[in-house]
């Protein structure tokens, strides 16, 4: 059964059909979301999406948190990006303007993973974990493809982000305002100081392995504790991974693509939940 999947980030929503028989992705449209909007505006975005694609047998979304994604009621606050949702029902208000039964959230760091586990980097692997890399940081620990949010070999939730480094949230470490903080020049983002850092620029270099030094301190202890073999990296920031590899003392791959595993990873968690 082929499914339909929106996958959500602050700024686009991607629309694609998932089909399960060897995992391949047909992208039907990639738009421009403006998430401040008023709710019943972000909703009309994401309908305008998901319409594009064949709804008969419903809908699963991979978006960010804070989000309740079992009753899929969004709890952004301060976030940049659907501020206006706080307490918001958002799978209510989707089921109705589209008419449909099912609307099913995943996180979509999990929804990454889960992906890279089915499709990717740590096919298979039976314990791993993934990360994802850009505005903040994202986890997933998995156990034989499911996800483990609870428990002392995990962080609070599965979540690293949760955690300090260096008497600071890790966040102040290593994302990308942190990156853009630390590096004293004025860029757009993070992909252009990992280009400085390929042209030769040291400071650059040091900027963004300081960061992912930080990474790998915070995570080696959860990854020891887990008992995780491999370790995926996704988002934005992955792009750099070729610059920093070194700091890392376990091992590590990045994904070939974000995007498409964590459409993968939502619809076979879709299907796993029929």
């Amino acid at each position: 059964m082929d499914v339909a999947v929106l996958e959500i980030g602050g700024s686009h929503v991607t629309a694609a059909v998932v089909s399960p028989d060897a995992w391949t992705v047909n992208v039907v449209d990639r738009a421009k979301l403006e998430s401040q909007l008023a709710p019943e505006a972000v909703v009309g975005q994401l309908a305008d999406a998901a319409r594009k694609l064949p709804l008969a047998n419903g809908l699963a979304v991979a978006l960010p948190g804070p989000f309740d994604f079992a009753t899929g009621v969004a709890w952004y606050r301060n976030q940049g990006k659907f501020d206006q949702l706080y307490g918001y029902n958002l799978g209510d208000n989707l089921k109705t303007e589209l008419r449909l039964d099912r609307v099913m959230f995943m996180n979509d760091a999990e929804a990454f993973t889960v992906g890279e586990w089915t499709a990717g980097e740590v096919r298979g692997v039976e314990r791993c974990v993934g990360v994802t890399i850009g505005t903040g940081i994202g986890t997933a620990f998995l156990a034989d493809g499911r996800v483990v949010r609870e428990g002392e070999t995990v962080p609070p939730g599965g979540e690293l982000y949760k955690t300090s480094y260096d008497g600071k949230p890790l966040e102040d470490s290593i994302s990308a305002r942190a990156i853009q903080r630390a590096y004293p020049g004025k860029v757009p983002g993070v992909k252009e100081i990992a280009d400085l850092a390929r042209a030769g620029d040291r400071v650059a270099g040091d900027v963004l392995l300081a960061a992912f030094g930080a990474l790998s301190a915070a995570l080696k202890p959860w990854i020891d504790r887990f008992g995780v073999t491999r370790t995926v990296l996704g988002g934005s920031i992955s792009g750099a991974f070729d610059l920093v590899e070194s700091v890392f003392d376990f091992p590590v791959s990045a994904t070939q693509d974000t995007e498409q595993s964590a459409l993968i990873g939502a619809a076979a968690h879709y299907l796993r939940s029929s």
